[in-house]
């Protein structure tokens, strides 16, 4: 049993708390029981395993399936589990995963998708995923100066459903959107001074939800690129809601709308 702070492993997994070494090392940490269930589910394989001797035995079947799937395995103890993981409190297990090949590409021609430009918050982006997972998104395109997908606190938001939703990581959201207009996909944005809230709009058709960076919103460049623009109405007073509670709203009257042809 590891017990050690100052063990190579320890000290390598600690780093993949930040972004930097992330990237460096190609692995990203997964954390908890919820998240490595999903994963050992779909098969994904663990280049290193850790856990305590207490969770082994609350969770055997899964510790088995977990081992199974794990290039490196290694009992530790709550101190050195507690200095791997990012959460104040962890449940007994991490893992580190390769970044290489991250979720699932997005696959053409889809029906509802998501656009994401310069999102910093890791708790939106993972709610953000969440809901699409709910509201059958079928890829999502983030741009490369966002939060990183495998943030440890996206994970954790995600309650899972990241491993779900196809995702791509692109340096030129323009020519994402681009390509998808030319294969027949509308666009839509909000914007404060758009005209027409969000549910005058067909959402039937096939469809990409633009949206933008927390505070500053979407760039002049993508925003000129929708072909619809709505707003979401607010009280006097209320400047704009959070980015995810936008995406919820949006990807629910879609699905609303596309429900009612049935």
């Amino acid at each position: 049993m590891l017990t050690s702070l100052q063990n190579p492993l320890v000290k390598q997994m600690r780093k993949l708390r930040s972004r930097k070494e992330r990237h460096k090392q190609h692995l990203f940490l997964l954390e908890g029981t919820h998240l490595l269930e999903v994963a050992a589910q779909l098969g994904c394989p663990f280049a290193v395993l850790c856990g305590t001797p207490a969770w082994q035995q609350k969770h055997p079947q899964l510790w088995y399936q977990a081992q199974e799937l794990a290039a490196r395995t290694e009992i530790v103890s709550p101190e050195v589990l507690g200095a791997i993981a990012t959460t104040e409190h962890p449940d007994g297990v991490v893992a580190a995963v390769s970044r290489d090949g991250i979720g699932k590409m997005p696959q053409e021609p889809i029906a509802l998708g998501l656009v994401l430009e310069r999102l910093q918050d890791p708790g939106n982006l993972g709610t953000i995923v969440r809901t699409a997972a709910a509201t059958k998104v079928e890829g999502i395109w983030l741009s490369e100066d966002s939060v990183d997908l495998d943030n440890p606190k996206v994970l954790r938001a995600s309650a899972g459903e990241w491993f779900r939703v196809p995702t791509a990581v692109s340096s030129n959201l323009i020519e994402v959107i681009e390509h998808l207009r030319a294969t027949g996909v509308q666009t839509i944005a909000t914007l404060p001074q758009a005209t027409q809230t969000y549910w005058d709009v067909d959402w039937k058709k096939p469809t990409v939800v633009v949206l933008g960076n927390e505070g500053t919103g979407l760039s002049e460049d993508l925003a000129a690129l929708a072909d619809e623009r709505v707003r979401i109405p607010l009280n006097s007073g209320v400047e704009s809601l959070n980015v995810a509670i936008a995406a919820a709203l949006l990807l629910y009257e879609a699905q609303r709308q596309r429900l009612s042809v049935y």
